[in-house]
C-alpha cells in the first residue's frame, strides 16, 4: 500500500495541469492503465487559475525514468530500506576512508586524492547506475593501471613529476568520456573481448605486482621506478642494509593485525582499526618528527619514518583542467584498457548481485553511470573510480537494499575531509602499505587457473600467457597480449570448424554423429554432413574442401548438409557453396540443405544459391530430406521405427510416464491456483474497501462540483477581463520582441567580447609559461648568489681575523713609539745638561746655571707630555671601528713610519 501511494504521488506531480470551463484546477494522469481524475478545489483567483498552462505527459516521466534509473527504487523507498542501507553504508564507509587513501598512494598520487574520488562520483553513480549493491570507489587493480599508464606518460612526455596528479585526473576524464560514448552507442559488447581466461590471468598477476610495489614502503626505503615484480624484489634485496627498523616493525605489526582481525572478527572494520592504531602510536611515540627515533631512551633508527604529512583541509574545488593533445594521445591506450577493465568489473559484480536479489542491470546504463562518475569527478580532482569487489561483498553482507549506501559512505568521507585531516599527518605510509598487501592476498585466485586448465587446456594456456606477460612485460601489454591470444584462439576455432558425418539411430527418426555414437548406421548412397560453426571467410575454404572430399566416395548419390548449427553466411561462404554445388552437379550428385535458419535462408535467397540448388532441395529436418530422396529413388524407408511388440510396449511405458508427470504438474498447478485464488479473494476484499473509499470520494466531488458551478459564473466575468488583459499583453509582446532583437545584438557583442577574453586568456597562458621560465632562472640565480654569499662570508671572517692581528701589532708599535719618544726627550735633556757642563768648564758660570735650569724644566715638560700622550692614546684606540682597518696596506705604512721618529733623535749632535 505504501509503494502504491508513493507511485500515485509521483504520477500526480508529473501529470498535466488543466483548467476546465468551470474554473476548476485539477490534475489528470494515467496509472496502470486506469485513468484517474482528481480535482482539487483551489481557491485561487481567476487570473491565476487561467494562467496555469502546464503540458507534461507520460513521455516526460518516461524520459526522467530513463535518465535517472534511481526512480525505480526511490518510488518505494521506506524505513525498512533506510535501516539496512544505513548499517551497510556506515560499514562500507569506515572501510572506504583508509582504503581510498592507500589505493591513491598505490596510483602514485597523494592520499588526499583517494578521498576526493569518494565524494562526487559515488553520488552520481547512485542517480545513474542500475546495480543496487555495487560499492563504487578506488580499486587496487585500476590504480595499478593508472600508475603504469601515467608513469609511462611522464617519461614519454618529459614533463616534471609535479604534473603527475594532473595526468591522473586527465586520465579519469578521458576514461569517463570513453565509457559514456560506449554506453550511448551500445558498445557494451566490447567487454566480451576480455574473456574469462584473460581476466583470470590478469587478476592473478595484478595482486603480485601490487604487493611487490609496496615492499619499499613496508621496509622504509625509496621505491623502485618500475612495474615488474622481480625488479621490486631485487631492489629490496640490494638495499637490505638500508631497511628502516621502525618501518619494518610497523609493517609487520600491521600485516599481522589485519590478518588476525579478518580471521577472528571478519565483520569488524580491520583497516580502520589499524589506521587509528597507527595514527595514535605515531603521535604518542613522535615518529613523525625529524631526527632519530628514540623510544624508552634507546635510539632505534637514525631518521623518522615517512608519514602522509600535511593533508589539505576542506573539499575539492571545481576546476576545469587544460588538456594537452600530446598528453591525451599518450594516455589514450591506458584509457581504453581502463574503460574495458572497469566495465568488466562492474558488469560481473552487478550481474552476480542482480541474480542473487532478483533484479536486472543494464550494461550500457552502467557504462554511462561509471563514465559520468569519472568525467564529472575529474572536475573535482578525482582519480578513476570503479566497482570494488571487497566493499561490494561487505555491502551486501551488511544488509544493503539500495545504492543509497554509496551516499552514506561518501558522507563519512566528507566528515573525514572536514574534521579529521589533521590526524592523517601522523599516519605512516608503512601502515597504508600493510593494508594494500593484506588486501592483495585475498585477490590471488589460483583455483581459477587450475579450473581453466582442467576444463579446457587452451583457456588455461591463455590465462597463463596473460599472467606471465603481465608479470614480465607490463600491465597494459599483458592485457593486450591476453586479448590477442583469445582472438587468435577464436579465429583458429573458426578456421577449423567441426564437420560431423551423421548416421541413423535405429528405431528412431534421429541422426547422430557416427564417430561419437557407435550404434548409428549409415544410409547407402546418402552422406549427411552437419556443420557446427559459423560459415564465413575464415573457414570457407576448409569447409569446401571437406565437402568435396566427401563427394569423392564412389557410392554417394546425394549430399545432405545440416545447417542447423550455422547462424550466418557471408559472401565468401556463398561463393564456396556455389562451387560445391557446381562440382557436385557435374558428378551427378544431389545437393540438399536441411535445418537452415531464417537469416541463413535469406542470404541464400538473395545470393542466388536457392535458384541454383533448387527450392525443392530445402527441408525442415534430415528425416524429411532422407525420406524424399529415397522416394525419388523408389527405395523403401528402411530406417523407420521398428514395428515390434517390445518397441510398442516401451513406447506405451514412456507415454504412461509422461502422463504421470503431466498429472503431477497439473496437481502442482491446481495448488498454485488455489493459492492464487486466495490471494485474489484478499485482493478483491481490498478492492471492495477501496470502492467504499471511492464512493465517499465521489460524494465529496459532487459537492465540490456544485461549488464549482458557482465559481464558473464568477469566472465568466473574469474571462472578459482576461480578454482585455490579453490585448494589453499583445502590445507588451511587441515591445518584448523589439527588446529581444536588442538582446540578440547585445549577445553578438558579448560573443565578440568573449572571443577577446579567450584571446587574452591565451596571452596570459603564454605569459604564465614565460614567467615560469623566469622563475626557474631566478631560482638558479638565487642559488648562485647563495653560494657567492657563503664565499664572501668566509672571506669577511678571514679579513676580521687579519684586522684583529694588525690591530694588536699596531698597539705594540704605538707603545714602542711612546717609549722611543720618552727616550728622545730624556736624551735631549741630557744633551742640554752636558752642554751646560761644557760651558761651565769654559768659565761661563751664569750661562751654565741657566742652561741647567732649562734642562731641568725641559726634562719635566717632556715627561709631562709623554704622560699626556699615553693617556690620550687609549680612548682613541678604543673608539676606532673595523672600517679604520679595511686596508692592510695602511697598517703596514704605520708600522714602517713609527720607528723612524726616534732614530732622528740619535742623529742629533750631542
Amino acid at each position: 500500500m505504501k509503494q502504491r501511494l508513493c507511485s500515485n504521488a509521483i504520477a500526480l506531480i508529473s501529470s498535466p495541469v488543466t483548467v476546465d470551463p468551470s474554473g476548476f484546477v485539477g490534475y489528470g494522469f494515467s496509472l496502470d492503465g486506469r485513468v484517474l481524475t482528481i480535482r482539487n478545489a483551489l481557491r485561487a483567483s481567476a487570473p491565476f487559475a487561467a494562467s496555469l498552462r502546464i503540458s507534461t505527459d507520460w513521455d516526460t516521466v518516461n524520459f526522467l525514468h530513463r535518465l535517472f534509473p534511481a526512480l525505480d527504487w526511490l518510488v518505494g523507498y521506506g524505513t525498512d530500506d533506510i535501516q539496512g542501507d544505513l548499517q551497510a553504508g556506515l560499514t562500507v564507509g569506515v572501510m572506504l576512508v583508509p582504503q581510498s587513501m592507500a589505493y591513491a598512494m598505490l596510483a602514485g598520487v597523494p592520499p588526499i586524492y583517494g578521498l576526493y574520488a569518494s565524494l562526487v562520483p559515488l553520488v552520481l553513480y547512485v542517480l545513474l547506475g542500475t546495480s543496487r549493491h555495487l560499492s563504487v570507489g578506488t580499486v587496487a587493480v585500476d590504480m595499478l593501471i593508472v600508475a603504469a599508464g601515467v608513469g609511462g606518460a611522464v617519461e614519454t612526455l618529459g614533463i616534471p613529476d609535479e604534473q603527475y596528479v594532473e595526468l591522473a585526473v586527465l586520465l579519469a576524464a578521458m576514461t569517463g568520456m570513453l565509457e559514456i560514448v560506449m554506453g550511448l552507442l551500445g558498445f557494451g559488447f566490447m567487454v566480451n573481448f576480455l574473456s574469462r581466461p584473460v581476466i583470470a590471468g590478469f587478476m592473478t598477476a595484478a595482486p603480485l605486482i601490487i604487493a611487490a610495489s609496496q615492499i619499499s614502503n613496508l621496509v622504509g626505503i625509496e621505491a623502485a621506478d618500475t612495474q615488474y615484480v622481480h625488479l621490486y624484489i631485487w631492489h629490496a634485496i640490494e638495499r637490505v642494509q638500508a631497511f628502516h627498523p621502525v618501518a619494518v616493525g610497523i609493517g609487520t605489526i600491521g600485516v599481522g593485525l589485519l590478518i588476525v582481525l579478518q580471521i577472528w572478527k571478519p565483520r569488524w572494520p580491520a583497516a580502520l582499526i589499524w589506521v587509528a592504531s597507527a595514527i595514535g602510536g605515531a603521535w604518542l611515540l613522535g615518529l613523525d618528527t625529524s631526527g632519530p627515533v628514540v623510544i624508552g631512551g634507546v635510539e632505534l633508527a637514525e631518521s623518522a619514518v615517512d608519514t602522509v604529512g600535511n593533508v589539505p583541509e576542506g573539499l575539492p574545488s571545481f576546476e576545469v583542467q587544460a588538456w594537452s593533445w600530446e598528453a591525451v594521445r599518450t594516455l589514450a591506450p591506458t584509457a581504453v584498457t581502463l574503460a574495458l577493465v572497469q566495465f568488466m568489473s562492474i558488469m560481473s559484480l552487478g550481474e552476480a548481485f542482480a541474480s542473487e536479489h532478483d533484479y536486472s542491470v543494464d550494461g550500457n546504463r552502467e557504462l554511462i553511470a561509471i563514465g559520468t562518475a569519472n568525467l564529472v569527478g575529474s572536475f573535482f580532482r578525482s582519480i578513476p573510480v570503479s566497482g570494488s569487489f571487497s566493499r561490494s561483498a561487505v555491502n551486501d553482507q551488511a544488509g544493503a537494499n539500495t545504492p543509497m549506501t554509496n551516499v552514506i559512505a561518501s558522507v563519512l568521507v566528507l566528515i573525514a575531509l572536514l574534521f579529521l585531516t589533521p590526524l592523517f599527518q601522523y599516519l605512516p605510509t608503512t601502515a597504508l602499505a600493510a593494508i594494500i598487501m593484506v588486501a592483495c592476498v585475498g585477490m590471488i585466485d589460483v583455483p581459477e587457473l587450475k579450473y581453466l586448465l582442467e576444463t579446457r587446456w587452451i583457456d588455461g594456456t591463455v590465462a597463463l600467457l596473460t599472467f606471465l606477460a603481465t608479470i614480465g612485460i607490463g600491465i597494459q601489454q599483458g592485457i593486450l597480449i591476453g586479448v590477442g591470444a583469445s582472438i587468435v584462439v577464436v579465429l583458429y576455432d573458426l578456421s577449423r570448424p567441426n564437420v560431423a558425418e551423421l548416421g541413423h539411430v535405429p528405431g528412431t527418426q534421429e541422426f547422430r554423429d557416427l564417430e561419437r555414437n557407435p550404434e548409428t548406421e549409415g544410409i547407402s548412397g546418402i552422406h549427411i554432413m552437419r556443420i557446427d560453426s559459423r560459415f564465413a571467410f575464415a573457414n570457407a575454404k576448409v569447409l569446401k574442401e571437406e565437402l568435396l572430399t566427401e563427394a569423392d566416395d564412389a557410392d554417394m548419390r546425394a549430399l545432405i548438409i545440416d545447417t542447423s548449427g550455422v547462424n550466418d553466411l557471408d559472401t565468401t561462404a556463398t561463393a564456396a557453396l556455389k562451387e560445391v554445388v557446381e562440382e557436385l552437379s557435374e558428378r551427378d550428385i544431389g545437393f540438399y540443405i536441411v535445418g537452415a535458419k531464417g537469416p541463413v535462408r535469406g542470404i541464400i535467397r538473395r545470393s542466388g544459391l536457392q535458384d541454383l540448388i533448387g527450392e525443392e532441395n530445402f527441408f525442415l529436418n534430415t528425416h524429411l530430406a532422407v525420406r524424399s530422396i529415397l522416394e525419388s529413388w523408389d527405395r523403401e524407408e528402411v530406417y523407420g521405427p521398428a514395428d515390434s511388440a517390445q518397441q510398442r510396449e516401451e513406447e506405451i511405458d514412456e507415454v504412461r510416464e509422461r502422463l504421470q508427470e503431466e498429472r503431477e504438474r497439473i496437481e502442482d498447478r491446481r495448488l498454485e491456483m488455489s493459492k492464487e485464488r486466495a490471494d485474489l479473494e484478499e485482493e478483491i476484499a481490498q478492492h471492495e474497501a477501496e470502492r467504499e473509499e471511492l464512493k465517499l470520494e465521489r460524494e465529496t466531488l459532487l459537492e465540490e462540483l456544485r461549488f464549482a458551478e458557482e465559481r464558473r459564473r464568477k469566472m465568466q466575468s473574469a474571462r472578459e477581463e482576461m480578454e482585455e488583459r490579453q490585448e494589453e499583453l499583445e502590445a507588451e509582446r511587441e515591445e518584448l520582441e523589439s527588446e529581444r532583437e536588442e538582446l540578440e545584438e547585445r549577445q553578438e557583442q558579448l560573443e565578440a567580447e568573449r572571443q577577446q577574453i579567450q584571446d587574452r586568456q591565451e596571452d596570459m597562458r603564454e605569459e604564465r609559461e614565460r614567467l615560469r621560465a623566469e622563475i626557474e632562472q631566478h631560482k638558479a640565480e638565487r642559488k648562485e648568489l647563495r653560494e657567492t654569499t657563503e664565499q664572501l662570508r668566509d672571506e669577511l671572517e678571514e679579513a676580521e681575523r687579519r684586522r684583529r692581528r694588525l690591530r694588536s701589532e699596531r698597539e705594540e708599535l704605538e707603545a714602542r713609539q711612546e717609549e722611543l719618544e720618552a727616550e728622545r726627550e730624556r736624551m735631549e735633556a741630557e744633551r742640554k745638561r752636558l752642554e751646560a757642563e761644557r760651558k761651565k768648564t769654559t768659565g761661563d758660570a751664569s750661562d751654565a746655571g741657566e742652561l741647567a735650569s732649562e734642562a731641568d724644566s725641559d726634562t719635566e715638560s717632556s715627561s709631562t707630555d709623554a704622560q699626556n700622550d699615553s693617556s690620550s692614546s687609549d680612548p682613541s684606540e678604543d673608539s676606532q671601528t673595523s672600517d679604520d682597518f679595511n686596508d692592510s696596506d695602511d697598517a703596514d705604512d704605520h708600522t714602517s713610519e713609527s720607528p723612524s721618529r726616534p732614530e732622528e733623535a740619535y742623529d742629533q749632535p750631542i
